[in-house]
């Protein structure tokens, strides 16, 4: 695992979803708590099966877990996992309405209290094909490694001014954990705004001047 305490000179200014349509996904967001988080444009790439990446919402407890599901599921979404308690804490998966994966975890597995309505952090998971190639793509656009376990999980760090955090895992690894068929073709339906160069990833993830 490689720590280090330096600033990176990229990150992930904002996140741009792309959907068929902004009114009803602008109705999902906002039912479901994100407010201004994520953006969204129109687009009409096609798309089909898993897109090959998930995005996450850290909370810190169960019945925040419950309380951003339930809000989803009433907006519209379908349930991929029901919320349930592993060895790792407390989670349920969601698939929006324009089709982005959504989980929603905590370490917590015993309610301490009611909700906050609360997000402690947004990671944006990779589906990579090859974890080790995209890491050290990543490290040389300027992103700094903070956690990493071979060919399986890299995480890096994340600039004060950025609302999400990015990881990486194995994309068959991903596909499994949300609960998910691995096969998609097609666009991503997601672009990644930074302050620096645009650039285009190893997996096809467009990063595109904020």
């Amino acid at each position: 695992m490689n720590s280090t305490t330096s600033t990176p000179t990229t990150s992930i200014d904002s996140l741009t979803l792309e959907v068929t349509d902004i009114a009803a996904a602008e109705r999902f967001y906002a039912a479901f708590g994100l407010g201004d988080r994520v953006r969204l444009r129109a687009s009409e790439a096609p798309t089909s099966g898993f897109r090959g990446f998930s995005l996450s919402l850290t909370v810190s407890r169960p019945a925040d877990v419950r309380g951003f599901v339930d809000a989803a599921l009433e907006a519209g979404a379908t349930a991929l996992k029901p919320v349930s308690k592993s060895f790792w804490g407390y989670g349920g998966v969601v698939q929006a309405p324009d089709g982005t994966i959504w989980k929603i975890a905590t370490s917590e597995k015993k309610d301490t209290g009611p909700a906050t309505g609360e997000i402690d952090e947004m990671v944006l998971l990779i589906g990579a094909a090859d974890v080790a190639e995209s890491k050290q793509f990543y490290v040389g656009q300027g992103l700094r490694v903070t956690k990493s376990f071979g060919r399986k999980y890299v995480e890096f760090a994340t600039a004060e001014s950025s609302p999400v955090k990015l990881a990486l895992y194995g994309r068959r690894a991903l596909a499994k954990d949300v609960g998910v068929p691995v096969d998609g073709t097609g666009s991503h339906r997601i672009a990644l705004g930074t302050t620096g160069a645009a650039f285009t990833d190893p997996d096809g993830f467009a990063w595109e001047e904020a």
